[in-house]
Protein backbone atom coordinates (compact mmCIF):
# COMPACT_ATOMS: atom_id res chain seq x y z
CA UNK A 1 0.00 0.00 0.00
CA UNK A 2 2.71 2.44 0.97
CA UNK A 3 4.65 1.44 -2.57
CA UNK A 4 1.46 2.19 -4.56
CA UNK A 5 1.35 5.79 -2.51
CA UNK A 6 4.55 6.37 -2.97
CA UNK A 7 4.65 5.23 -6.82
CA UNK A 8 1.40 7.47 -6.95
CA UNK A 9 3.41 10.62 -5.18
CA UNK A 10 6.24 10.56 -7.43
CA UNK A 11 4.22 10.25 -10.69
CA UNK A 12 2.08 13.02 -9.84
CA UNK A 13 4.99 15.35 -8.85
CA UNK A 14 6.55 14.57 -12.26
CA UNK A 15 3.98 15.33 -13.98
CA UNK A 16 3.10 18.83 -12.01
CA UNK A 17 7.11 19.30 -12.94
CA UNK A 18 7.14 19.17 -16.56
CA UNK A 19 3.62 21.48 -16.51
CA UNK A 20 5.35 23.49 -14.39
CA UNK A 21 8.08 24.39 -16.72
CA UNK A 22 5.73 24.57 -19.96
CA UNK A 23 4.13 27.15 -18.03
CA UNK A 24 7.30 29.19 -17.57
CA UNK A 25 7.94 29.18 -20.97
CA UNK A 26 4.64 30.57 -22.19
CA UNK A 27 5.09 32.79 -19.27
CA UNK A 28 8.05 34.21 -20.39
CA UNK A 29 7.21 34.17 -23.87
CA UNK A 30 4.45 36.73 -22.99
CA UNK A 31 5.60 38.77 -20.20
CA UNK A 32 9.53 39.68 -21.82
CA UNK A 33 10.59 41.64 -24.39
CA UNK A 34 12.44 40.72 -27.35
CA UNK A 35 16.16 41.77 -27.26
CA UNK A 36 18.00 42.26 -30.43
CA UNK A 37 21.13 40.10 -30.66
CA UNK A 38 22.24 40.90 -34.66
CA UNK A 39 25.66 39.69 -34.71
CA UNK A 40 24.54 36.10 -33.41
CA UNK A 41 21.45 36.75 -35.68
CA UNK A 42 22.97 34.21 -38.12
CA UNK A 43 22.59 31.48 -35.61
CA UNK A 44 18.90 31.19 -36.55
CA UNK A 45 19.55 30.34 -40.19
CA UNK A 46 22.75 27.99 -39.50
CA UNK A 47 20.03 26.21 -37.03
CA UNK A 48 17.57 25.73 -39.79
CA UNK A 49 20.06 24.71 -42.22
CA UNK A 50 21.54 22.28 -39.96
CA UNK A 51 18.23 20.36 -39.35
CA UNK A 52 17.02 20.89 -42.91
CA UNK A 53 16.84 16.79 -43.76
CA UNK A 54 15.47 15.84 -40.49
CA UNK A 55 12.58 18.99 -40.47
CA UNK A 56 11.62 17.77 -44.78
CA UNK A 57 11.42 13.95 -43.39
CA UNK A 58 9.21 15.10 -40.37
CA UNK A 59 7.03 17.19 -42.78
CA UNK A 60 6.41 14.64 -45.44
CA UNK A 61 5.82 12.08 -42.69
CA UNK A 62 2.87 14.62 -41.23
CA UNK A 63 1.65 14.94 -44.62
CA UNK A 64 1.71 11.45 -45.20
CA UNK A 65 0.49 9.41 -42.56
CA UNK A 66 -3.22 10.41 -42.37
CA UNK A 67 -3.33 8.92 -46.04
CA UNK A 68 -2.81 5.31 -44.60
CA UNK A 69 -6.55 5.33 -43.05
CA UNK A 70 -7.80 5.98 -46.58
CA UNK A 71 -5.56 3.75 -48.45
CA UNK A 72 -5.92 0.41 -46.04
CA UNK A 73 -9.65 1.18 -46.59
CA UNK A 74 -9.19 0.95 -50.07
CA UNK A 75 -6.94 -2.30 -50.20
CA UNK A 76 -9.27 -3.87 -47.47
CA UNK A 77 -11.90 -3.80 -49.96
CA UNK A 78 -10.05 -6.27 -52.92
CA UNK A 79 -8.79 -8.66 -50.36
CA UNK A 80 -10.23 -12.08 -50.27
CA UNK A 81 -12.76 -11.90 -47.22
CA UNK A 82 -11.99 -15.70 -45.70
CA UNK A 83 -7.89 -15.23 -46.34
CA UNK A 84 -6.64 -17.62 -43.35
CA UNK A 85 -3.21 -18.86 -44.34
CA UNK A 86 -1.69 -21.29 -41.45
CA UNK A 87 0.45 -19.11 -39.46
CA UNK A 88 3.09 -19.97 -36.48
CA UNK A 89 3.52 -18.19 -33.72
CA UNK A 90 7.10 -18.48 -32.61
CA UNK A 91 7.76 -17.58 -28.76
CA UNK A 92 11.52 -17.53 -27.92
CA UNK A 93 12.25 -17.23 -24.50
CA UNK A 94 15.21 -16.62 -22.18
CA UNK A 95 14.27 -16.46 -17.82
CA UNK A 96 10.32 -15.51 -18.64
CA UNK A 97 9.13 -17.23 -15.73
CA UNK A 98 7.11 -14.30 -15.09
CA UNK A 99 5.22 -13.32 -18.08
CA UNK A 100 5.74 -16.56 -20.77
CA UNK A 101 1.84 -17.84 -19.95
CA UNK A 102 0.29 -14.68 -20.35
CA UNK A 103 1.78 -14.45 -24.05
CA UNK A 104 0.64 -17.73 -24.68
CA UNK A 105 -2.46 -17.47 -23.50
CA UNK A 106 -3.02 -14.13 -25.19
CA UNK A 107 -1.84 -16.04 -28.60
CA UNK A 108 -4.70 -19.01 -27.92
CA UNK A 109 -7.23 -16.36 -27.49
CA UNK A 110 -7.22 -14.67 -30.68
CA UNK A 111 -8.99 -17.78 -31.82
CA UNK A 112 -7.01 -17.72 -34.98
CA UNK A 113 -7.76 -20.50 -36.98
CA UNK A 114 -4.73 -23.21 -38.34
CA UNK A 115 -2.86 -22.03 -35.49
CA UNK A 116 0.86 -23.40 -34.01
CA UNK A 117 2.66 -22.32 -31.27
CA UNK A 118 6.66 -22.84 -31.16
CA UNK A 119 8.20 -21.82 -28.08
CA UNK A 120 11.85 -22.54 -28.04
CA UNK A 121 13.46 -22.21 -23.95
CA UNK A 122 16.76 -20.98 -24.77
CA UNK A 123 18.25 -22.66 -22.35
CA UNK A 124 16.89 -19.99 -19.49
CA UNK A 125 18.28 -20.92 -15.77
CA UNK A 126 14.51 -19.74 -13.61
CA UNK A 127 11.27 -21.64 -13.56
CA UNK A 128 11.03 -21.53 -17.25
CA UNK A 129 10.88 -24.83 -18.18
CA UNK A 130 8.79 -26.36 -15.18
CA UNK A 131 6.25 -23.88 -16.27
CA UNK A 132 6.17 -24.75 -19.82
CA UNK A 133 6.14 -28.40 -19.11
CA UNK A 134 3.53 -28.62 -17.04
CA UNK A 135 1.41 -25.97 -19.28
CA UNK A 136 1.89 -27.91 -22.55
CA UNK A 137 1.12 -31.22 -21.28
CA UNK A 138 -2.23 -29.89 -19.92
CA UNK A 139 -3.11 -28.26 -22.67
CA UNK A 140 -2.58 -31.24 -24.55
CA UNK A 141 -4.32 -33.16 -22.59
CA UNK A 142 -7.64 -31.37 -23.28
CA UNK A 143 -6.87 -32.25 -26.84
CA UNK A 144 -7.20 -28.49 -28.14
CA UNK A 145 -7.37 -27.24 -32.06
CA UNK A 146 -4.09 -25.15 -31.69
CA UNK A 147 -0.32 -27.38 -32.05
CA UNK A 148 1.95 -26.31 -29.23
CA UNK A 149 5.28 -27.68 -29.98
CA UNK A 150 7.82 -26.78 -26.85
CA UNK A 151 11.47 -27.42 -27.25
CA UNK A 152 14.40 -26.45 -24.92
CA UNK A 153 17.47 -25.91 -26.31
CA UNK A 154 21.27 -24.48 -24.98
CA UNK A 155 21.91 -21.14 -24.52
CA UNK A 156 22.60 -19.59 -27.99
CA UNK A 157 21.11 -16.35 -28.62
CA UNK A 158 17.57 -15.45 -29.59
CA UNK A 159 18.28 -16.09 -33.20
CA UNK A 160 19.47 -19.21 -32.77
CA UNK A 161 16.16 -19.82 -30.50
CA UNK A 162 14.09 -18.04 -33.68
CA UNK A 163 16.27 -20.46 -36.54
CA UNK A 164 15.25 -23.60 -34.39
CA UNK A 165 11.60 -22.68 -34.59
CA UNK A 166 11.60 -21.46 -37.66
CA UNK A 167 12.83 -25.35 -38.84
CA UNK A 168 9.76 -26.72 -36.91
CA UNK A 169 7.16 -24.50 -37.98
CA UNK A 170 4.57 -25.93 -40.82
CA UNK A 171 3.10 -22.84 -41.58
CA UNK A 172 3.15 -20.47 -44.67
CA UNK A 173 3.53 -17.07 -42.67
CA UNK A 174 5.34 -17.05 -39.23
CA UNK A 175 4.68 -14.15 -36.32
CA UNK A 176 6.96 -13.64 -33.72
CA UNK A 177 6.26 -12.42 -30.39
CA UNK A 178 8.46 -11.99 -27.46
CA UNK A 179 7.76 -13.84 -23.84
CA UNK A 180 7.01 -10.44 -22.53
CA UNK A 181 4.31 -9.31 -24.51
CA UNK A 182 0.67 -10.03 -24.88
CA UNK A 183 -1.63 -10.07 -28.45
CA UNK A 184 -4.94 -8.32 -28.66
CA UNK A 185 -7.65 -10.56 -30.32
CA UNK A 186 -7.26 -9.33 -33.84
CA UNK A 187 -3.87 -9.25 -33.93
CA UNK A 188 -2.77 -12.47 -36.28
CA UNK A 189 -5.72 -11.30 -38.49
CA UNK A 190 -5.13 -7.99 -39.13
CA UNK A 191 -1.58 -9.00 -40.05
CA UNK A 192 -1.67 -11.64 -42.09
CA UNK A 193 -4.32 -9.72 -44.59
CA UNK A 194 -2.04 -7.91 -45.73
CA UNK A 195 -0.24 -10.90 -47.03
CA UNK A 196 -2.71 -10.85 -49.67
CA UNK A 197 -0.33 -8.88 -51.73
CA UNK A 198 2.23 -10.92 -53.15
CA UNK A 199 4.80 -8.54 -53.00
CA UNK A 200 4.40 -8.30 -49.47
CA UNK A 201 7.33 -10.02 -47.30
CA UNK A 202 6.92 -8.37 -43.66
CA UNK A 203 4.58 -7.29 -41.68
CA UNK A 204 5.25 -4.89 -38.50
CA UNK A 205 2.44 -4.40 -35.63
CA UNK A 206 1.74 -1.91 -33.69
CA UNK A 207 3.79 -2.38 -30.26
CA UNK A 208 2.54 -0.64 -26.85
CA UNK A 209 3.78 -0.21 -23.40
CA UNK A 210 1.87 -2.67 -21.31
CA UNK A 211 3.36 -1.09 -17.66
CA UNK A 212 2.48 2.09 -17.76
CA UNK A 213 2.34 3.19 -14.19
CA UNK A 214 5.55 4.72 -13.29
CA UNK A 215 7.01 7.66 -14.77
CA UNK A 216 9.91 5.56 -17.06
CA UNK A 217 6.84 3.51 -18.37
CA UNK A 218 4.49 6.18 -19.17
CA UNK A 219 7.90 8.05 -20.91
CA UNK A 220 8.14 4.84 -23.09
CA UNK A 221 4.34 4.44 -23.88
CA UNK A 222 4.55 7.82 -25.57
CA UNK A 223 7.52 6.87 -27.25
CA UNK A 224 6.26 4.17 -29.06
CA UNK A 225 3.25 5.36 -29.72
CA UNK A 226 4.95 8.55 -31.25
CA UNK A 227 7.22 6.54 -32.95
CA UNK A 228 4.93 3.71 -34.75
CA UNK A 229 2.30 6.77 -36.01
CA UNK A 230 5.11 7.56 -38.61
CA UNK A 231 5.31 4.23 -39.78
CA UNK A 232 1.79 4.34 -41.23
CA UNK A 233 4.37 7.03 -43.98
CA UNK A 234 6.88 4.78 -44.10
CA UNK A 235 5.20 2.06 -44.53
CA UNK A 236 3.03 3.40 -47.86
CA UNK A 237 6.10 4.12 -49.24
CA UNK A 238 7.56 1.21 -48.47
CA UNK A 239 10.15 2.06 -46.72
CA UNK A 240 9.84 0.17 -43.02
CA UNK A 241 13.26 -0.93 -42.44
CA UNK A 242 12.71 -1.46 -38.75
CA UNK A 243 9.93 -4.89 -37.85
CA UNK A 244 10.94 -5.05 -34.06
CA UNK A 245 10.33 -8.98 -32.92
CA UNK A 246 7.82 -8.65 -30.64
CA UNK A 247 5.55 -8.00 -33.21
CA UNK A 248 6.15 -9.35 -36.64
CA UNK A 249 5.02 -11.62 -39.20
CA UNK A 250 6.85 -12.97 -42.25
CA UNK A 251 6.64 -15.02 -45.21
CA UNK A 252 8.20 -18.35 -44.27
CA UNK A 253 9.85 -19.67 -47.27
CA UNK A 254 11.37 -15.99 -48.15
CA UNK A 255 13.21 -15.92 -44.53
CA UNK A 256 14.40 -19.54 -45.09
CA UNK A 257 15.69 -18.96 -48.70
CA UNK A 258 17.93 -16.39 -47.31
CA UNK A 259 19.41 -18.30 -44.19
CA UNK A 260 16.98 -17.56 -41.41
CA UNK A 261 18.02 -15.07 -39.23
CA UNK A 262 21.30 -13.52 -38.72
CA UNK A 263 22.62 -15.32 -35.05
CA UNK A 264 25.73 -12.90 -35.28
CA UNK A 265 23.89 -9.93 -35.29
CA UNK A 266 22.76 -8.61 -32.12
CA UNK A 267 19.62 -6.61 -33.13
CA UNK A 268 17.79 -9.67 -35.37
CA UNK A 269 14.49 -8.06 -35.80
CA UNK A 270 16.64 -4.99 -37.43
CA UNK A 271 18.78 -6.92 -39.77
CA UNK A 272 16.55 -9.24 -41.33
CA UNK A 273 14.12 -6.58 -42.03
CA UNK A 274 17.00 -4.39 -43.72
CA UNK A 275 18.11 -7.09 -45.62
CA UNK A 276 14.64 -7.80 -47.07
CA UNK A 277 14.59 -4.30 -48.24
CA UNK A 278 17.95 -5.15 -49.73
CA UNK A 279 16.47 -7.83 -51.67
CA UNK A 280 13.50 -5.88 -52.85
CA UNK A 281 10.98 -7.29 -50.86
CA UNK A 282 8.10 -4.78 -49.59
CA UNK A 283 7.13 -4.57 -45.96
CA UNK A 284 4.02 -3.33 -44.61
CA UNK A 285 2.94 -1.51 -41.06
CA UNK A 286 -0.35 -2.98 -39.55
CA UNK A 287 -1.33 -0.56 -36.93
CA UNK A 288 -4.29 -2.47 -36.02
CA UNK A 289 -1.84 -5.47 -35.06
CA UNK A 290 -1.56 -4.43 -31.60
CA UNK A 291 0.71 -6.03 -29.31
CA UNK A 292 1.58 -4.90 -25.57
CA UNK A 293 5.52 -5.32 -24.34
CA UNK A 294 6.61 -5.15 -21.29
CA UNK A 295 9.09 -2.18 -20.98
CA UNK A 296 12.66 -1.88 -19.02
CA UNK A 297 11.37 -0.57 -15.27
CA UNK A 298 14.05 1.48 -14.40
CA UNK A 299 16.78 3.87 -16.19
CA UNK A 300 19.28 1.88 -15.98
CA UNK A 301 17.24 -1.08 -17.69
CA UNK A 302 16.63 1.65 -20.47
CA UNK A 303 20.13 2.26 -20.98
CA UNK A 304 21.24 -1.24 -21.65
CA UNK A 305 18.10 -2.07 -23.91
CA UNK A 306 19.03 1.33 -26.17
CA UNK A 307 22.58 0.52 -26.19
CA UNK A 308 21.79 -3.09 -28.15
CA UNK A 309 19.26 -1.16 -30.12
CA UNK A 310 22.00 1.39 -31.03
CA UNK A 311 24.89 -0.94 -31.34
CA UNK A 312 23.08 -3.37 -33.62
CA UNK A 313 21.06 -0.73 -35.62
CA UNK A 314 24.70 1.06 -36.71
CA UNK A 315 26.54 -2.26 -37.41
CA UNK A 316 22.91 -2.57 -39.69
CA UNK A 317 23.87 0.43 -40.91
CA UNK A 318 27.50 -0.39 -41.85
CA UNK A 319 26.72 -4.01 -43.50
CA UNK A 320 23.97 -2.42 -45.75
CA UNK A 321 26.09 0.73 -46.47
CA UNK A 322 25.23 -0.11 -50.27
CA UNK A 323 21.67 0.46 -49.72
CA UNK A 324 22.62 4.62 -48.94
CA UNK A 325 21.97 6.71 -52.29
CA UNK A 326 21.69 2.93 -54.38
CA UNK A 327 20.69 3.40 -57.94
CA UNK A 328 20.03 -0.25 -57.92
CA UNK A 329 16.11 -0.44 -59.49
CA UNK A 330 15.27 -3.09 -56.56
CA UNK A 331 15.99 -0.97 -53.93
CA UNK A 332 13.04 1.97 -52.71
CA UNK A 333 14.87 5.48 -53.68
CA UNK A 334 12.78 7.13 -50.93
CA UNK A 335 14.65 4.34 -48.23
CA UNK A 336 17.94 5.16 -49.76
CA UNK A 337 17.98 8.54 -50.54
CA UNK A 338 15.41 9.76 -47.99
CA UNK A 339 15.29 7.69 -44.93
CA UNK A 340 18.73 5.98 -44.14
CA UNK A 341 20.49 9.02 -44.39
CA UNK A 342 18.58 10.87 -42.46
CA UNK A 343 18.53 8.30 -39.66
CA UNK A 344 22.26 8.56 -40.00
CA UNK A 345 22.52 12.38 -40.12
CA UNK A 346 20.22 12.16 -37.21
CA UNK A 347 22.43 9.97 -34.91
CA UNK A 348 25.40 12.48 -35.89
CA UNK A 349 23.26 15.70 -34.83
CA UNK A 350 22.45 13.48 -31.74
CA UNK A 351 26.21 13.15 -30.85
CA UNK A 352 26.43 17.45 -30.64
CA UNK A 353 23.22 17.58 -29.43
CA UNK A 354 24.18 18.73 -26.36
CA UNK A 355 26.13 21.40 -27.30
CA UNK A 356 23.70 22.88 -30.06
CA UNK A 357 21.01 22.85 -27.44
CA UNK A 358 23.35 24.81 -24.96
CA UNK A 359 23.36 27.16 -27.25
CA UNK A 360 19.64 27.51 -28.15
CA UNK A 361 18.47 27.57 -24.62
CA UNK A 362 21.12 30.44 -24.05
CA UNK A 363 20.29 32.32 -27.26
CA UNK A 364 16.65 31.63 -26.41
CA UNK A 365 17.00 33.41 -22.65
CA UNK A 366 19.62 35.89 -23.59
CA UNK A 367 16.93 37.05 -26.11
CA UNK A 368 14.03 36.59 -24.69
CA UNK A 369 13.17 35.24 -27.95
CA UNK A 370 11.00 32.39 -26.68
CA UNK A 371 8.49 32.06 -30.04
CA UNK A 372 10.11 29.17 -31.97
CA UNK A 373 10.22 26.91 -28.64
CA UNK A 374 6.61 27.93 -27.80
CA UNK A 375 6.04 26.97 -31.88
CA UNK A 376 8.06 23.51 -31.04
CA UNK A 377 5.71 22.90 -27.73
CA UNK A 378 2.30 23.46 -29.58
CA UNK A 379 3.19 21.76 -32.24
CA UNK A 380 4.49 18.82 -30.55
CA UNK A 381 0.96 19.22 -28.22
CA UNK A 382 -1.33 19.09 -31.39
CA UNK A 383 0.54 16.08 -33.02
CA UNK A 384 0.27 13.93 -29.70
CA UNK A 385 -3.47 14.70 -29.80
CA UNK A 386 -4.22 13.91 -33.48
CA UNK A 387 -1.53 10.96 -32.67
CA UNK A 388 -4.08 9.69 -29.94
CA UNK A 389 -7.14 10.32 -31.59
CA UNK A 390 -6.19 8.10 -34.41
CA UNK A 391 -4.64 5.38 -32.78
CA UNK A 392 -7.18 2.02 -33.29
CA UNK A 393 -6.00 2.14 -29.61
CA UNK A 394 -7.23 5.18 -28.76
CA UNK A 395 -9.01 4.10 -25.55
CA UNK A 396 -5.47 2.49 -24.09
CA UNK A 397 -3.74 5.96 -24.91
CA UNK A 398 -5.72 8.43 -23.36
CA UNK A 399 -3.96 8.96 -20.63
CA UNK A 400 -1.40 10.65 -22.54
CA UNK A 401 -3.51 13.11 -23.32
CA UNK A 402 -2.81 14.97 -19.74
CA UNK A 403 1.25 14.93 -20.64
CA UNK A 404 0.88 15.75 -24.20
CA UNK A 405 1.81 19.40 -23.00
CA UNK A 406 4.87 18.58 -21.28
CA UNK A 407 5.93 15.96 -24.46
CA UNK A 408 8.48 18.24 -25.71
CA UNK A 409 10.49 17.73 -22.07
CA UNK A 410 9.72 13.83 -22.37
CA UNK A 411 11.28 13.45 -25.70
CA UNK A 412 14.74 14.90 -23.99
CA UNK A 413 14.38 12.31 -21.14
CA UNK A 414 14.46 10.31 -24.47
CA UNK A 415 17.32 11.74 -26.18
CA UNK A 416 19.87 11.42 -23.02
CA UNK A 417 19.12 7.48 -23.14
CA UNK A 418 19.82 7.52 -26.86
CA UNK A 419 23.15 9.92 -26.19
CA UNK A 420 24.67 7.25 -23.90
CA UNK A 421 23.11 4.64 -26.12
CA UNK A 422 25.46 6.30 -29.15
CA UNK A 423 28.33 6.98 -26.91
CA UNK A 424 28.88 3.53 -25.59
CA UNK A 425 28.06 2.40 -29.06
CA UNK A 426 31.00 4.13 -30.42
CA UNK A 427 33.21 3.53 -27.43
CA UNK A 428 32.53 -0.45 -27.56
CA UNK A 429 32.92 -0.72 -31.15
CA UNK A 430 36.16 0.98 -30.72
CA UNK A 431 37.31 -1.34 -28.54
CA UNK A 432 35.50 -4.35 -30.57
CA UNK A 433 33.25 -5.26 -27.64
CA UNK A 434 29.73 -6.48 -28.02
CA UNK A 435 27.04 -5.67 -25.54
CA UNK A 436 25.81 -8.17 -23.52
CA UNK A 437 22.01 -9.03 -23.53
CA UNK A 438 20.24 -7.27 -21.13
CA UNK A 439 18.74 -8.36 -18.34
CA UNK A 440 16.04 -7.05 -15.87
CA UNK A 441 13.75 -7.87 -13.04
CA UNK A 442 10.09 -8.57 -14.70
CA UNK A 443 6.98 -7.88 -13.13
CA UNK A 444 4.48 -8.53 -16.68
CA UNK A 445 3.28 -6.79 -19.33
CA UNK A 446 0.37 -5.56 -16.88
CA UNK A 447 2.36 -5.37 -13.87
CA UNK A 448 0.73 -8.07 -12.33
CA UNK A 449 -2.86 -7.51 -13.70
CA UNK A 450 -4.66 -10.67 -15.28
CA UNK A 451 -5.77 -9.75 -18.62
CA UNK A 452 -6.88 -12.68 -19.58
Amino acid sequence: MKKNISETFLKLSFIFSIYALTGLVFYLALSTDFVPLNKFSSLRLIALLLFAPIILKYIIHLLIAPWYSLVESSRSKKRPKNYTPSVSVIIPAWNEEVGILTTIKSTLNTRYPNLEIIIVNDGSTDKTHQILTKFVKEYKNKRHDQAIKYKRISNGGKARALNTALSMARSEIIITIDADSTMEHGTIKNMVKHFTDPRVAAVAGNVAIGNRKKSIGLIQQLEYMYGFYFKRADSLLNAVYIVGGAAAAYRKKIVADMGGFDENSITEDIELSTRLQDHGHHIRYSTDAIVHTEGPLDLKGLCNQRLRWKFGRLLTFYKYRHLFFSLDRKHNPYLGFLILPIALFAEILLFFEGVLLALFYLYTFYTNDFTPLVFVILLLTLVICLQIISDPNASYHKNLFLIAPGGWLLFYIVDIVEYQALIRSLWNLLRKKRPSWQNWIRKGVFEGKEMF
